[in-house]
């Protein structure tokens, strides 16, 4: 078997072996002629073979001289017009060549404000959030955050102050670049060297006098990254060429004026030139690239290399998951015991433990279809409804702000839960919600618009938890991730604009209705008035007379719209790993692309096709071979989190914790409002939090926010000692109608069996040798303490040892994780 290491070398030495050609790509990833027009013109050059780039080892050569010259490894100026031959060569191999055409090297060309300049502040950081862009600028001057009011940036420097930051007459002395360079005191620091590209190119601006370009300029559509996506060993660099496209067809290099950000730094860095280097960690990572409004992205593929026998798939969601691990040399682990199974699907649908009478049948059942079986009957079992509205609510933040709201959240809860246990198609689930009006006692999903109370609220929530698009940002200014702006973030708010709230019949309830009128929304800095318009779409007409949020509701369930499905799946599949296929879940953008894209993609079509089939849809990823595979790593997966080889370990969340301690020492809590044996995963809303200090410590949500993060998962000292100490527990543990109690009553039993009972009712399996001969050892020995120590009688003895033996199970990461 080769080592990691081994076969990720062969993996980079492979396209060597295999003496594929070299080939040379210059703008937009071509190996066509290029083309530099202007003295400021720039080009860089990837060479590579096969997938991995030689650009940073290759020699590079150009002739005949006097036309281009290179600044660093493939990166090349004009130097004289005329046509050149740039020749590439790698040790060992042919060389490559591309053609070169110089035009009016010799012309300056004029000077847009907002396509040149603008980017040159973004790139140095002054239209930053920390600097001049934040609100109200900083030290007497400010710029559009990120530069996306370029007309208003303009003035702030040519007019405000009586244009004393320019100096027409001897550029080098403006203060625009003087500060900049760090020549007099600058709160920022040196930003720009002097004497630079960057430097002379804003000297001639101001030399040109300053010109902000006229309307019929080009102006940038979108940019364009080459390579788009790339498989490369650990270690392996790769140059970026990013190319801007322009509206009269023109194209440019603009690689040394965007910003690279690396998604996940612990797989890759990025510089500023654009060069990536892949560190060790075996996945898919990717690096956003953004040039003022318009964003792009690079994904790298990083391979283990390892042998990799794969099992047969079960679905379509182990084809996409077996590729990918085939791709990367990842070995996936062994498929989970059937206790492990049991334990895992019955806490992720159903949010408790298996009964022991549930275990042992299915231990003991022979049926090849017996896990597909009893994923069915959970999925019809009331805990699913209650554990599934446990976790809508919570998204949906159904939060008792006021006792008098108590009605509200009960009946919101209720209404959440029906649906799911009806098994109510999500489309129209969701339809139902957006479009609600009336009183919450007749129509419950109104609550919601309680919570969430203003026009833009509840436009950012609909976007965030329905399609996975955090809007937020864009109230302000163009969305610095995102192709979202001012405009789409007004006119998708119009939808919401309507919408009229009088007292209901109840104190403190809400009638919800639609006011006759048009639906319109302003931009609060175009003082433009936008119509409702669905994201990425044109705006829509709504007459006065109809509620704007039936069309909105309309467009959301269409089957083609993009987001809705994609949202949904991705939703669920990390409730079942632990971890989106777009992470987070609720955050799906070009620039934080799928670890998994044609497998979410599948996912949504299916899920499109099912009806919005909620349960169909779990049961697809519940059979999967990948669902049900092992966490325990097998040498290889140690540090897999994105790549679905085994399953991860999570911790219990905090109601189905309780409900677990409550289960496995035969005990119950009687919370406020509710019936005698509620379980923790059916309450309805967030006052519990406050009453039950066990379901905030372990991190219940407190339903203030739409995102799913909200809910703390992560072990802390106070969890620690809440579960050791804590009279809470201890009450459970030392019960007399408890299960520890009830055990010791039973002498009758033999030893083996009661204690078994303790371990298939916590981790759903028998107790190993070691754990039975340990567990035994610790009742000999409360039982000799007992024979030596009248004041500790026999009886005494015998429940303390399974108090023990239940506090110890408690304790263990095998019972507080979900594995």
């Amino acid at each position: 078997m080769k080592t990691p290491v081994v076969a990720s070398l062969l993996f980079i030495l492979t396209p060597l072996a295999l003496a594929e050609p070299l080939t040379l790509s210059g703008r937009n990833g071509s190996g066509d002629v290029i083309q530099l027009v202007g003295p400021d013109a720039r080009q860089q050059i990837v060479a590579s073979i096969g997938e991995r780039d030689f650009t940073h080892e290759a020699s590079f050569s150009v002739k005949p001289a006097g036309v281009v010259e290179f600044i660093d490894p493939g990166y090349i100026r004009p130097i004289g017009n005329g046509k050149a031959l740039i020749t590439v060569t790698v040790s060992g191999h042919s060389s490559a060549s591309i053609e070169v055409q110089v035009e009016k090297c010799q012309s300056p060309l004029p000077i847009n404000f907002s396509n040149e300049v603008v980017p040159i502040l973004t790139k140095y950081g002054c239209n930053g959030g920390g600097c001049h862009g934040k609100s109200g600028g900083q030290n007497g001057f400010r710029l559009s955050l990120l530069g996306y009011e370029p007309w208003n940036d303009y003035d702030y420097l040519i007019n405000e102050g009586r244009g004393r930051r320019i100096f027409p007459a001897a550029p080098e002395h403006s203060l625009l670049l003087t500060k900049a360079t760090g020549e007099i005191p600058h709160g920022g620091g040196a930003r720009l060297e002097l004497g630079s590209h960057d430097y002379q190119f804003l000297s001639r601006w101001i030399r040109q006098g300053m010109p902000y370009g006229s309307e019929t300029d080009p102006t940038i559509e979108r940019i364009a990254v080459f390579p788009e996506e790339r498989t490369a060993g650990s270690g392996s660099k790769q140059q970026l060429i990013v190319t801007a496209h322009y509206s009269d067809g023109t194209q440019k290099d603009v690689t040394r004026a965007v910003q690279f950000e690396a998604n996940q730094k612990e797989m890759a860095d990025v510089n500023e030139s654009g060069l990536v280097e892949l560190k060790e960690l075996p996945g898919s990572t990717s690096i956003m690239v953004r040039f003022q409004e318009h964003v792009g992205v690079f994904i790298a593929n990083i391979p283990l290399g390892a042998p990799v026998d794969l099992p047969k798939p079960r679905n379509f969601v182990d084809h996409h998951i077996f590729r990918k691990l085939d791709l990367l040399g990842l070995p996936p682990s062994h498929l989970a015991e059937d206790s492990t199974f049991l334990r895992r699907v019955t806490l992720d649908i159903a949010g408790r433990l298996p009964t022991q009478e549930e275990t042992e049948a299915f231990l003991a059942d022979t049926h090849h279809n017996k896990r597909a079986a009893k994923i069915d009957a959970l999925l019809d079992s009331p805990e699913y409804a209650d554990w599934f509205a446990n976790k809508w609510s919570a998204v949906l933040r159904n939060k008792r702000a006021k006792d008098e709201y108590a009605r509200g959240t009960y009946a919101f809860h209720q209404w959440v839960r029906n649906n799911l246990a009806e098994n109510v198609p999500f489309d129209q689930f969701v339809g139902d919600l957006v479009t609600a009006s009336g009183e919450m006692g007749q129509n419950p999903p109104v609550a919601w618009y309680r919570t969430v109370s203003d026009s833009k609220e509840q436009m950012q929530d609909v976007a965030q938890v329905f399609l996975g698009i955090r809007m937020q940002c864009a109230q302000c200014h163009h969305h610095p991730y995102e192709k979202w702006s001012q405009d789409d973030y007004y006119g998708f708010t119009a939808f919401f604009s309507t919408l009229q709230k009088k007292p209901g019949e109840q104190p403190g309830e809400q009638i919800v209705y639609h006011k006759r009128r048009d639906a319109g929304s302003q931009n609060p800095n175009t003082r433009e008035v936008l119509k409702p318009t669905p994201l990425g779409s044109e705006a829509v007409t709504v007459s006065a007379e109809n509620d704007p949020r039936f069309a909105l509701a309309d467009w959301m369930r269409d089957r083609n719209n993009p987001y809705f499905a994609k949202m949904l799946v991705n939703r669920y599949w990390k409730h079942f790993f632990g971890r989106g296929i777009v992470e987070p879940e609720d955050d799906m953008r070009v620039t934080n692309p799928a670890t998994h894209p044609e497998l979410i993609a599948d996912l949504a079509e299916y899920f499109v096709v099912s009806g919005y089939d909620l349960k169909d849809l779990i049961r697809v990823i519940c059979n999967s071979h990948t669902y049900q595979l092992s966490a325990e790593p097998n040498g290889y997966n140690t540090n897999d989190r994105q790549n679905y080889s085994r399953y991860y370990p999570r911790r219990l969340p905090a109601e189905v914790l309780l409900d677990a301690i409550n289960d496995v020492s035969m005990t119950s809590d009687r919370f406020n409002g509710q019936d005698q044996g509620t379980r923790a995963i059916a309450l309805p809303d967030d006052k519990y939090n406050k009453d039950v200090y066990f379901l905030s410590v372990f991190g219940r949500p407190e339903m203030d926010s739409a995102c799913e993060c909200e809910r703390t998962l992560d072990a802390n000292l106070a969890q620690s000692l809440h579960l050791i100490n804590s009279t809470t527990i201890q009450s459970k543990l030392t019960s007399n109608t408890g299960r520890a109690s009830k055990l010791a009553s039973a002498k009758e039993v033999a030893d083996e069996s009661r204690i078994a009972e303790l371990y298939l009712n916590a981790f759903s399996r028998e107790p190993r040798p070691d754990e039975l001969q340990a567990a035994r050892a610790h009742l000999e020995k409360k039982r000799g303490r007992a024979a030596a120590d009248e004041k500790l009688s026999e009886a005494q003895a015998e429940r303390e040892a399974f108090e023990d033996i239940l506090w110890a199970l408690v304790n263990t990461k095998e019972f507080l994780f979900n594995h």
